[in-house]
């Protein structure tokens, strides 16, 4: 699956400083121990592995690369962006999901980030999808808009190159070198974000898409989506 020229956005310094206590909390809840649940969902990915789309490290991050610049991972960080912002973007941001799993997959862990979140930090936070429960709490503890959507791409990236090491022969370095690859793109993803609103939303990763709708019948299978 191939690439196609990135979107050509003036990127203004938006970024607030970001202190320990900020670098902390986030770290917390981008964790993989935060209890999200996202260890159960691949993003269409078990199904792009089964019929051969994704075999090795070259692919995956070609894989990965489009999912995050022409698929959720930028509409996810313009969502975040707008709710960290204080607009209202959930129902919206459900509207997006392009199939029945990848919707679970968003509002469930939403869902569960929301819940914790409200327990541990006390922030009243309404359970809506992942990236629009993290920009609400973000904003709401006063964390750099810039910094925490850079993060949470690159932890959904580092989710599904997980998933990857799950479902192929890939090895823990080879992993780590693929992450390695896209966090230059984790970066400008998050700083382009902090200065586009809900009508730049748009993605053209049907390759992606379609791979979550046929997982939908996959049998047998591992995740969730």
């Amino acid at each position: 699956m191939g690439m196609a020229g990135h979107w050509a956005i003036p990127v203004l310094d938006t970024a607030m400083p970001m202190t320990t206590d900020h670098l902390l909390t986030l770290t917390q809840w981008l964790s993989p121990a935060y209890p999200v649940g996202s260890f159960a969902w691949s993003h269409g990915l078990e199904q792009a592995v089964t019929a051969g789309q994704v075999t090795d490290a070259a692919s995956l991050q070609d894989w990965l690369s489009v999912a995050l610049e022409h698929g959720s991972g930028r509409t996810d960080a313009i969502l975040l962006r707008a709710a960290h912002r204080g607009e209202d973007v959930a129902e919206l941001a459900a509207a997006l999901a392009p199939s029945r799993e990848r919707r679970m997959e968003t509002l469930q862990q939403g869902a569960a980030f929301a819940a914790i979140t409200r327990a541990v930090w006390g922030l009243e936070l309404r359970d809506a999808a992942y990236p629009v429960v993290v920009g609400q709490a973000a904003g709401r503890m006063g964390l750099p808009v810039v910094s925490v959507a850079q993060l949470f791409l690159f932890s959904f990236a580092s989710n599904l190159t997980q998933v990857a090491q799950r479902l192929l022969p890939l090895g823990q370095t080879n992993g780590q070198i693929v992450l390695a690859a896209l966090a230059p793109l984790c970066h400008r993803l998050g700083q382009e974000a902090a200065v586009l609103g809900v009508d730049d939303i748009g993605s053209g990763a049907f390759a992606i898409d379609i791979a979550s709708m046929r997982h939908e019948m996959q049998e047998p299978r591992m995740f969730r989506s």
